[in-house]
């Protein structure tokens, strides 16, 4: 990869660059495509909330549910899916993920209930889970080790493009053709990117059949250990605090509607950028990317505390939040890739149930302060999270990496 690319604590074994396979971007862009139709399905109910309760019957919060149903199957998805898929090809496991994303697609659209809508949900949440949990190492896999970097950051793209398009897509098909011919669109999405997966994604055949020595060694690795852990403290204060961004914004610097619209569309075309800075700054020091990116989220946050009733620092601050986020993702893939090449689909699985615990974990704390101290107070703990999130990686992920690098 880079010169990091040196120790077992932080590393895999140098490749001879003429054994490795030519790169097969086709099938790389593909996998982007995928996992901007999941990414995409998974955050359709935040912009079609209303009119589904009330065609179901139900409440907004019952048919919130929906969201944690997809959050709690993928966090235990990708494990399970490591541990029983055996000598499977990976291709075909693939092809199997994006097929639950087309049936989970068709049966939201034609959901006559809210269970038959949960278990549809909870269907895309165990695609989802799947999904990231063997990104890393289908990664490793399609390009030498030194384009994964790149090729990571151009899988993870598709997750920035569906939180930049998703909601407002959602909200403006679910007004012109209904949120059931909306949910169809979605599973649309994954057959065109079944279709491309099936022409361009070589077989994959199974190296060994993993189990639970595999995340076993994996958790064995301080630096396995130290990502995770960061991963853990920024996601769930990053959640705890951007998930109510909105009052916030109404609330502190009392933002327009149509202002907030905007400042969350900066945030999520900063994510784009953010996408495609972490990825470069990765592939040289993951450390750096994560602690880098992740400081800055804790410095956006904390300028909204300090400053936030002044909108125009409000509305500067959002969008540096969004460019700093969208860093973490590939970041913090990158190391994890690095960190156990050897156990890529059990690490990657480990990565997967600690970015859904992180979210849903956040979003319950975020609840609770934003209850019982304003919006103001979801905040600050998400700028006091992310800090703390971001000294182990500077402290514990730095010593780690240095010692790749000698």
């Amino acid at each position: 990869m880079s010169d990091l690319i040196r120790s077992p604590e932080l590393a895999a074994p140098a490749a001879d660059a003429q054994s490795e396979t030519p790169a097969a971007w086709a099938a790389v862009f593909s996998l982007a495509f995928g996992v901007f139709g999941l990414v995409t399905a998974e955050f359709l109910p935040v912009s079609l909330l209303t009119p589904m309760a009330s065609e179901l019957g139900v409440s907004n919060g019952a048919v919130g549910q929906a969201i944690t149903a997809t959050a709690v199957v993928a966090a235990i998805a990708g494990p399970l899916l490591v541990l029983f898929s055996g000598r499977l090809d990976r291709q075909k496991i693939v092809w199997g993920l994006m097929a639950m994303l087309v049936v989970s697609g068709i049966l939201s659209a034609y959901a006559w209930n809210i269970t038959v809508l949960l278990l549809a949900r909870a269907m895309l949440g165990f695609a989802l889970g799947g999904f990231w949990a063997m990104m890393t190492a289908l990664a490793l896999r399609l390009v030498p080790s030194a384009m994964v970097p790149r090729a990571m950051s151009i899988i993870i793209m598709g997750v920035s493009l569906a939180t930049v398009f998703a909601a407002p897509l959602g909200a403006f098909l679910g007004e012109v053709w209904g949120w059931r011919a909306t949910f169809l669109a979605a599973s649309g999405i994954g057959a065109l990117a079944l279709a491309l997966q099936m022409a361009t994604l070589p077989s994959l055949p199974a190296a060994a059949a993993p189990g639970i020595a595999s995340f076993r060694a994996a958790l064995s690795r301080r630096a396995v250990l130290v990502g995770l852990g960061t991963i853990l403290l920024v996601i769930s204060g990053h959640f705890a605090g951007f998930t109510f961004i909105r009052p916030f914004l109404e609330e502190v610097p009392r933002l327009e509607i149509s202002t907030i619209s905007l400042a969350l569309l900066a945030f999520g075309l900063g994510g784009f950028l953010g996408n495609v800075a972490g990825g470069a700054v990765a592939a040289r020091s993951p450390a750096w990317a994560v602690a880098g990116c992740s400081l800055l989220i804790a410095a956006a946050a904390l300028a909204l505390v300090l400053f936030g009733t002044v909108a125009s620092l409000a509305f500067a601050a959002t969008a540096i939040w969004g460019l700093a986020f969208g860093a973490f993702p590939v970041s913090a893939s990158i190391w994890n890739a690095r960190a156990a090449p050897d156990h890529a689909e059990s690490a990657g699985a480990l990565l997967s149930s600690s970015f859904q615990v992180a979210i849903a974990t956040g979003a319950i704390l975020g609840g609770l302060l934003i209850d019982g101290f304003g919006p103001t107070g979801a905040i600050v703990y998400s700028s006091l999270a992310v800090l703390t999130g971001a000294l182990v990686m500077l402290t514990l992920g730095r010593a780690v990496e240095r010692q790749g690098a000698a």
